[in-house]
């Protein structure tokens, strides 16, 4: 991660960052002061203050107002997302839509860093020094927020006080929000040009990895300044991180079905294909059957992935095959079938990336077909960076014109 990006994220209040979208908003220290209940000379101390931890002008002072420009425009869009998320956050927690802006207001950002801490240290103790703060200020922080929501966030066990699980869930959308922050920073950075940023890009096993791998040393030769932070984990890891904010958006096979709080952008129709060994005495066959693949060991997918549901509606309705090994690593699959008749599916974009070690068992297209693409989080707004990787991709995925193309958003 750009510390230095962060480092500044992090000096903002939210006081500050308030007063900031108010004046944005309503083009007035004037009209701000009075909406936030504070004269005007400490609005305009507080702006002037956050301008220079920014590091750069974000406001025009005329006569007439004060006014926005280039750069205050781009950090005001990720100022208002902020706080527009830690509204819906609230009523995601039952906090009604009419008090949801009053009690954003009155939430500072020492208490959101305490509940964040709290939530991914797990314990008071280790989020106070992780802080670097006493248990002491740590539990007041604490105790102010749930003042503020009138809601409890905190229960207490034999092992200690734990985070409630809406108060996980609150905090991780927390999280997220104050994510906006330091993203509006780096893309000032960007617009100034320089693009000295890391991205955290997850790739799903199979597919997700080959696609990636196809694009990284271009991405890299165009932005020579980026870092790149590559996540390999399981897809319902992998969409657990994708949530936390932990990763900005996933590649791979798109899953059949989307929370509310994800979104897809589809690239390519990737259908499965049963797949063996050169060699093998299926491939000799004319046409097999599914009654024909009983007869093998097969490799399946890990529980959850889009792999191993295409096994099981292939094989619906019987007994199946024997499924002595369950993995999502290419390179263990494409050994264990090299040295066997074992059988697995795998995707035609895949296979197309495969040596001669594999070959298709002539059985036909398995319905229905998955997508390879992107998973983000929903309402997620992408930096020039990101926007720039997920281009690349799309292009890449345009030049294999032996895939039915898929442009629909998810």
């Amino acid at each position: 991660m750009d510390m230095d990006a962060e480092t500044r994220a992090e000096s903002l209040s939210f006081r500050q960052l308030k007063l900031f979208e108010s004046v944005g908003r309503l083009n007035s220290v004037r009209k701000a002061s009075e909406e936030c209940n504070l004269s005007q000379p400490a609005v305009t101390q507080s702006l002037a203050k956050l301008e220079q931890q920014i590091g750069v002008t974000l406001l025009d002072r005329r006569a007439s107002g004060s006014y926005l420009n280039d750069l205050g425009e781009i950090f005001h869009r990720r100022t208002a997302r902020l706080f527009a998320q830690i509204e819906q956050a609230l009523i995601d927690l039952g906090v009604t839509a009419a008090a949801a802006p009053v009690i954003a207001k009155r939430i500072s950002k020492s208490q959101a860093r305490s509940l964040i801490a709290i939530v991914e240290t797990g314990s008071f103790a280790q989020a106070a020094q992780l802080l670097g703060l006493s248990q002491a200020s740590l539990q007041r922080a604490a105790r102010d927020l749930e003042g503020n929501l009138r809601k409890s966030l905190y229960y207490r066990t034999a092992a200690g006080v734990m985070v409630t699980p809406a108060g996980v869930e609150f905090g991780r959308k927390i999280r997220l929000a104050t994510q906006e922050i330091e993203w509006g920073i780096k893309e000032i950075e960007a617009a100034q040009g320089s693009f000295n940023s890391q991205i955290a890009v997850g790739a799903m096993p199979f597919g997700g990895s080959v696609l990636l791998a196809s694009v990284l040393d271009e991405f890299v030769s165009a932005h020579p300044q980026a870092d790149v932070k590559i996540v390999n984990e399981s897809a319902p890891e992998m969409l657990k991180s994708l949530r936390a904010g932990a990763v900005d958006f996933v590649i791979g096979l798109v899953q059949e079905t989307t929370a509310d709080d994800l979104a897809n952008q589809a690239l390519a129709k990737t259908p499965y294909t049963v797949v063996a060994r050169r060699g093998h005495k299926l491939l000799r066959q004319g046409k097999v059957t599914v009654e024909n693949l009983l007869d093998y060991d097969w490799v399946v997918g890990t529980p959850g992935s889009s792999r191993r549901a295409c096994f099981e509606r292939l094989f619906a309705g019987g007994k199946g095959p024997k499924t002595s090994i369950a993995t999502c690593s290419l390179p263990v699959i494409r050994h264990l079938l090299a040295r066997s008749d074992r059988l697995t599916l795998i995707t035609s974009y895949e296979l197309m990336h495969e040596d001669d070690t594999l070959a298709a068992v002539p059985i036909g297209t398995i319905e229905p077909a998955p997508s390879i693409g992107i998973t983000m989080r929903a309402g997620w707004l992408p930096t020039q960076l990101h926007l720039d990787f997920i281009e690349l991709l799309r292009k890449r995925m345009d030049e294999r014109t032996v895939l039915p193309l898929v442009r629909k958003a998810g």
